[in-house]
């Protein structure tokens, strides 16, 4: 995603309808993938959440373990989510800004 948005940044001065099309294909990619997981990191989340405090009321330790271990899983996929959720914000703009110079 990264790379894209960078190559839509270098191109998007001099961008044809046939490229915003394009681009607009990809930023319905990246909104498919963004809704995935999201859906994925709230689930997580939650499981995580059950899992330990069904380990702390209990105090079963395996639960606790097992609550870390998904925890391990959660942050970095909250981070992952972020860099979509950022990079197709970034793409409504790139699109916003190549509508708006086209029509001149």
């Amino acid at each position: 995603m990264l790379n894209y948005l960078d190559y839509v940044e270098e191109n998007k001065g001099n961008a044809s309808v046939d490229f915003i099309d394009k681009h607009l294909l990809k930023i319905e990619f990246f909104q498919a993938e963004r809704l995935i997981h999201l859906i994925v990191t709230i689930t997580s989340v939650i499981v995580d959440i059950v899992a330990f405090l069904i380990g702390v009321a209990t105090a079963n330790l395996i639960c606790i373990i097992i609550g870390y271990m998904l925890m391990c899983f959660v942050i970095p996929y909250i981070y992952h989510y972020f860099l979509l959720e950022n990079g197709v914000q970034m793409m409504y703009r790139q699109y916003d800004y190549m509508i708006k110079n086209v029509s001149k």
